[in-house]
């Protein structure tokens, strides 16, 4: 897509620190990360939130997400990882793409993402079933 720069990366007009390629997906360094060796996901063709994804992308797409995770641990040393992916909000570039970010105990990342938020009396019940309605739908 004109203009996407994960597009240009993929397509190698823009540099990229590439650490996975595959047929269908590119994974490489975040160029803003949370902590190094912070990575990006991304499909080579332009999908931009994850209800769009291609179902015969999906297992493809996890697949890769378990084997950077496991990548950050053993070729970073990291304890962890955070894995996350924003759908339209807080999505600073509109084509798909999942982060893996490596975690250490102490690394003072906490609850940076989300402020939380408390439901009540009988909400749970309520948001569970307008969720199950939704799925079933």
């Amino acid at each position: 897509m004109d203009g996407c720069v994960f597009c240009q990366i993929v397509a190698g007009d823009v540099p990229g620190h590439l650490v996975l390629e595959t047929d269908d997906l590119v994974a490489f360094l975040d160029t803003r990360p949370v902590f190094k060796g912070h990575v990006l996901l991304v499909t080579r063709t332009h999908v931009e939130t994850l209800p769009d994804l291609p179902a015969p992308l999906r297992d493809p797409f996890l697949a890769a997400a378990q084997r950077i995770a496991t990548a950050v641990k053993d070729g970073l040393g990291a304890q962890g990882s955070f894995v996350a992916i924003n759908n339209t909000v807080s999505q600073s570039v509109p084509h798909l793409h999942l982060h893996v970010v490596p975690r250490t105990k102490g690394d003072g990342l906490r609850g940076f993402f989300w402020p939380r938020t408390k439901y009540a009396a009988g909400e749970p019940e309520a948001y569970a079933e307008r969720l199950r309605a939704a799925l079933d739908g």
